[in-house]
């Protein structure tokens, strides 16, 4: 149940940003921010499965291991190296097809430098706080695209997307391609420390709070 549960909205995210939003496609490089977290280990395995070359930025080495157990072909801890750079020798200085970025801030000034020409940047969120204003002339010099993301508008605009992708999502989690990463279940009294800690950046995965 908690796993069923974790399933709904981060994969639902990571699906529509990949799918319906990026149109990623196989062989092309991924890159994902915070990747051991909620969405961001979503994104890692939807890559995966849809044939990309996944690298995966982490904030210590912890979620560094998480992130290479959920498949990700490469992997870099941002505490300790410079992420555009190893995206750049990773690629050969042509940088990733498509980023994935619920992070903002300083994640998403780098990854316009290590975007490739033509490729697109997904905002998903600003978990850092920092929302960035986009340099428009360098994307404009670079032909790479940003693009919006926000889920929880499609149950307006196109619920019957909603209710297709959750088939695909569903037949992916019974073949055991993805499999939601839940690394604490926690009773309903423990809901807001929860919280704190998914705001302070010290979980991985999903955190499911049990109604009993």
């Amino acid at each position: 149940d908690a796993e069923a549960a974790a399933l709904h909205i981060g994969h639902q995210t990571a699906w529509f940003a990949l799918h319906r939003r990026a149109a990623l496609r196989p062989g092309e490089t991924l890159l994902v921010h915070a990747a051991a977290g909620g969405v961001g280990s979503a994104a890692v395995q939807l890559g995966r499965a849809a044939g990309a070359r996944v690298i995966a930025v982490v904030g210590g080495p912890a979620k560094a291991a998480v992130a290479k157990e959920l498949g990700a072909d490469l992997v870099v801890d941002r505490s300790a190296g410079d992420f555009v750079a190893a995206v750049k020798e990773a690629t050969g200085g042509r940088g990733a097809d498509v980023v994935f970025d619920p992070v903002g801030g300083a994640a998403f000034t780098g990854s316009t430098k290590c975007v490739a020409f033509e490729g697109r940047i997904v905002v998903v969120g600003f978990a850092s706080g920092g929302i960035p204003a986009p340099p428009l002339n360098h994307a404009l010099v670079k032909n790479y695209s940003l693009l919006g993301l926000h889920w929880g508008l499609y149950g307006t605009h196109d619920p019957q997307a909603v209710r297709a992708a959750h088939e695909q999502l569903t037949e992916l989690a019974a073949a055991g391609v993805v499999r939601p990463l839940v690394t604490a279940r926690l009773p309903l009294t423990g809901a807001a420390d929860a919280v704190q800690q998914v705001a302070d950046g010290l979980t991985t995965g999903r955190v499911v709070v049990l109604g009993s």
